[in-house]
């Protein structure tokens, strides 16, 4: 058995998952990441998950968290800019799924309304009838993340919460993206209506960085970055605002996750230039 099935699967192991769970836990490790003393555990991470070290930007890193935020090279992940497709804000595994009856139900996963995830039940209930569109990041990924478009953008939301791994063992088990630190933001987009683009946090740091407040989205700037830990971007798309590429849905039936790279379509706006729904 591993550590996460001990974790998740085990009674011991559900009484151990609650500290280390805790955001206490997180900012001890994070202070630890952040110091010098981390940056001996670059190179065994780099070559476990085989990351390529030469499409990044690695001057002057001196800690891990700084590796782990690492800048890609310029021209390594082109954004689509046709205003009418849809893009992914990230790298990472992809899955879709339509909100019935103001929940999301995934297959194998823990079902969650998006009332208890944005804990705003009027701006929940504009989904009524949308798409989930949930971007796991695994370590080895890219870890910066984009705006899926441009338009008008709300304030940064946070929520408080705890930081489960966003692992499928642990997805399976509990609703984690609405128990997890979460910050969201909306965005009134002239292609895709009224979105919102959710960063989750995940065990041990998941450290959620955005670099501005309310003001003007633009569609492939780099919104923010994360900090170790697995991470997760959502990306809510109220009723016939956009239909996705049909690999995505199939691979979504079959409890697929696809993986997607920042900047690549994976759908197509129904109509283009519309109104957000008030």
């Amino acid at each position: 058995m591993d550590a996460l099935s001990f974790l998740y699967k085990t009674v011991p192991g559900r009484l151990l998952l609650k500290p280390l769970a805790s955001r206490i836990v997180s900012k001890l490790c994070g202070f630890f990441l952040d110091s010098r003393l981390s940056y001996p555990l670059i190179k065994g991470f780099a070559k476990k998950n085989k990351i390529n070290l030469d499409d990044y930007q690695l001057e002057g890193i001196k800690s891990f968290n700084e590796f782990f935020r690492r800048k890609i090279k310029d021209g390594l992940r082109p954004f689509d800019m046709e205003p009418s497709r849809l893009c992914a804000p990230c790298d990472g595994l992809l899955s879709v799924w339509e909100i019935q009856g103001k929940a999301v139900i995934p297959i194998k996963q823990s079902r969650y309304t998006i009332e208890s995830l944005l804990q705003d039940k009027g701006l929940a209930d504009k989904f009524d009838g949308g798409l989930c569109l949930v971007f796991r990041l695994c370590v080895d990924n890219y870890h910066r993340y984009c705006y899926a478009d441009s338009g008008k953008k709300g304030p940064n939301v946070f929520i408080p919460g705890k930081l489960h791994t966003v692992r499928p063992i642990a997805l399976e088990s509990l609703p984690v993206f609405v128990e997890n630190c979460r910050e969201y933001t909306t965005i009134e987009s002239p292609n895709f209506g009224l979105m919102v683009q959710m960063e989750v946090g995940a065990m041990l740091v998941g450290r959620i960085v955005n670099h501005q407040e309310e003001g003007a989205a633009v569609r492939g700037k780099e919104k923010g970055f994360f900090e170790y830990g697995g991470s997760t971007i959502i990306v809510l798309l109220q009723k016939d605002a956009a239909k996705i590429d049909e690999e995505f849905i199939k691979n979504s039936a079959l409890a697929i996750e696809s993986p997607v790279k920042m900047g690549q379509r994976v759908g197509q706006a129904v109509h283009q230039g519309q109104d957000s729904q008030k």
